[in-house]
């Protein structure tokens, strides 16, 4: 992106609409509103000097849309998550597209703090706002909405939507690993999107009112809340708790690391297709965690099986929890010894989990663990790789996957007239 188009960008996602600035509250907080959010602004692109800005220094502020990369990849990881998995319900290319057009003109919107089109008051009683109006009066809260495309579109639309051929090599069906006890209706989906922010409601909003505009062409297949973020990609900030208490993420890659994201995250344009080239690939796994069982077992086996303690996130062994690890000091089978890059040639994956509770099971249990999201350029030496590895993890008797999703994630929209998934179905489109 140039300084300019990157100039031209930022200054859009600041200005709201007429019916932001009443949303806000009166043209005059609203106008305060915008400069405190144009000031801290940022550009995700992954490349740019913006990925050093601090990642909290704002919980209220837009994050830019527009970037060679997707925002809420490398972007510093927001409190809060709605994600969903749709299935496409037309068999019309023409239509489709303009649905991805009309859902990046929303998202456009939504991550500046503006309304959705005309708002969500003030328009023809006859017919419905164009906007749910649940997020009037609350700020941009960082909000970032990435697109991925499933394996699913291709094998299903393919002839229709002219992408029989694009379907990129590296989009597999995930194979079933050890301890898998997957539930079809949270698992797969033709396309996703990915909703994060600082205040769960315009998370939310996002998410409702994307599958609005997609009535009639898309239906949410499954859906995820997630809150307490459980990886951080801003090495600056406190390392994230999950919800058996131990401290993860703590060697993830950072939106600052530059060589290690065009490494282990970006797609390389020379090893196709050549519309995934700045793309990623998105793992999703749904981990429910026996957190009744975990809270009966002492605390030196939970510190064996993590290998780190409990209260410093420490390795086995060392004082600190950055310090480096020495894996050969942990239990053969320990998490961090198995899912560490040694143990696996290298193999390295950017997360952004989340923490989530959804009641009870009816047993009395909580239906409560890890959303685990990774960000990968090729998930067979990247996730796959590694969740092998993890057959022998003595973590498997307390956790249990029972969701599982990959997308294919496009590169950024590059400007005002870029939309979503631009790359893969044409400009012609």
């Amino acid at each position: 992106m140039t300084d300019s188009a990157e100039a031209a960008t930022s200054s859009e996602a600041a200005a709201p609409s007429r019916r932001a600035l009443i949303g806000w509250g009166g043209a005059g907080l609203a106008l305060g509103a915008v400069a405190a959010g144009g000031a801290v602004a940022m550009a995700r692109d992954g490349d740019s000097a913006d990925d050093a800005a601090p990642a909290g220094a704002a919980t209220g502020a837009a994050i830019a849309f527009h970037g060679d990369h997707q925002a809420g990849i490398a972007t510093p990881v927001q409190d809060r998550l709605h994600f969903a998995a749709f299935d496409v319900k037309t068999e019309d290319r023409a239509e489709f597209v303009q649905m991805l057009k009309d859902w990046t003109a929303a998202a456009r919107r939504m991550t500046a703090g503006q309304a959705v089109g005309e708002g969500a008051f003030g328009g023809l009683a006859e017919a419905p706002p164009d906007d749910t109006g649940e997020a009037l009066g609350l700020k941009p809260s960082r909000l970032t909405l990435t697109i991925g495309f499933g394996p699913s579109l291709f094998e299903k639309y393919g002839e229709q939507f002219g992408i029989a051929d694009a379907r990129p090599e590296a989009l597999v069906e995930l194979p079933k690993f050890a301890g898998d006890n997957l539930d079809k209706n949270r698992s797969g989906g033709d396309l996703c999107i990915q909703a994060c922010a600082d205040d769960p409601q315009v998370a939310v909003h996002a998410i409702r009112n994307l599958a609005r505009i997609g009535f009639g062409k898309v239906v949410i297949k499954w859906s995820q809340l997630g809150f307490g973020k459980t990886s951080s990609t801003t090495p600056d900030e406190q390392t994230p708790r999950n919800l058996m208490g131990f401290k993860d993420g703590t060697r993830n890659i950072a939106g600052t690391e530059t060589d290690r994201l065009k490494k282990f995250v970006w797609v390389d344009g020379k090893e196709g297709p050549e519309w995934m080239a700045g793309g990623s690939y998105l793992v999703a796994r749904r981990i429910r965690m026996h957190i009744e069982t975990w809270d009966r077992t002492s605390l030196q086996e939970q510190e064996d099986i993590i290998g780190r303690d409990k209260g410093e996130g420490a390795p086995v062994g060392k004082a600190k929890e950055r310090d480096e690890p020495f894996l050969k000091a942990m239990l053969p089978d320990a998490h961090v010894r198995l899912a560490h890059p040694h143990s696996n040639d290298g193999a390295t994956i950017l997360r952004r989990g989340y923490s989530f509770t959804d009641g009870t099971d009816g047993l009395g249990r909580l239906d409560a663990g890890l959303f685990f999201l990774a960000y990968q350029r090729d998930p067979r030496t990247g996730f796959i790789k590694i969740q092998r590895n993890l057959a022998l993890d003595s973590l498997n008797e307390y956790i249990q996957h029972v969701g599982s999703a990959l997308f294919a994630v496009p590169p950024g929209v590059r400007g005002k007239d870029d939309w979503w998934g631009s790359s893969l179905f044409g400009k012609e489109a």
